[in-house]
């Protein structure tokens, strides 16, 4: 899962860089984002910030509106990148396109991924829309990012209900019917269900999982992985090479790319849609 030397501008073992350094204001930024997000993210806050969002009457606007959105948006999140989301997505989809050319809907997958990111300009904290996902109600994978010391005060922690290997799950049930922590994945796959995208849908997958690194990269969850998941996982780490390894400061030329992808759109999320 290494990317090829003339997409990467940065060594592999360089990405993902989650040590801590209070000196340097990045990497506190990105400490600080995840510390509030596992000391709030629990099940009572996850159906609750459900409730809110899954109404889809926060506002109407197309994709390319929503994209454009994201110029305005540097996620408090990412260790690898100080550029507008916007760049990043641009630089994902052009990889996709470049190793799948005849996957266009790959390619509007990685142009979109990150849409859910916009609850950010509408009084959501970057720690509820940002960063690794994780399950809630059942016990804390042990590959999170932070694990050891960020959960500290997270009352699910020490709920019997929840803090269990299995807590409100069976075995095997499926990452589809895992809670998972908010943020702009599962958002943006209810965002596109609700709109009846034609996106098929290992896309949405794709979009839904795509920040749950303890599962798919992590090796955490397995014992409540059914038979489906593999084909889900399959294709969320061949996106994920698009993910992480274009974030580098080549800035694509975005006017250009534009009419290609405003064709993808058309076909698979057309019109005005409801967030």
């Amino acid at each position: 899962m290494r990317p090829e030397p003339t997409f990467a501008d940065k060594n592999p073992s360089k990405f993902r860089d989650y040590s801590m350094d209070t000196t340097d204001p990045l990497k506190e930024r990105v400490r600080q984002t995840y510390r509030q997000m596992h000391l709030n993210q629990t099940v009572d806050f996850v159906k609750g910030r459900r409730e809110h969002w899954l109404k889809f009457n926060t506002i109407k606007m197309t994709v390319r509106e929503a994209l454009e959105k994201l110029n305005d948006l540097v996620d408090e999140s990412d260790p690898d990148l100080d550029l507008p989301n916007i760049i990043h997505a641009f630089q994902a989809a052009e990889r996709a396109r470049a190793e799948f050319p005849e996957h266009d809907w790959l390619h509007l997958t990685a142009l979109i991924h990150d849409l859910g990111k916009i609850m950010a300009f509408y009084g959501e904290p970057q720690w509820a829309v940002v960063g690794d996902t994780f399950a809630v109600g059942c016990r804390w994978g042990d590959s999170i990012v932070y694990r050891d010391e960020s959960f500290e005060g997270n009352p699910d922690g020490d709920n019997p209900a929840y803090n269990t290997e299995l807590g409100i799950y069976q075995p095997n049930c499926g990452v589809d019917n895992l809670l998972m922590s908010w943020g702009h994945d599962e958002y943006m796959y209810s965002v596109l269900k609700h709109n009846k995208t034609k996106l098929p849908h290992v896309a949405c997958n794709i979009i839904r999982f795509h920040s749950f690194y303890p599962w798919h990269n992590g090796g955490d969850y397995k014992h409540l992985e059914a038979p489906q998941d593999a084909e889900t996982k399959k294709w969320v780490l061949i996106f994920n090479r698009y993910d992480l390894y274009t974030k580098s400061e080549v800035v694509p030329d975005i006017e250009a790319l534009w009419p290609y992808y405003q064709t993808l759109i058309d076909k698979y999320l057309p019109g005005v849609l409801e967030f």
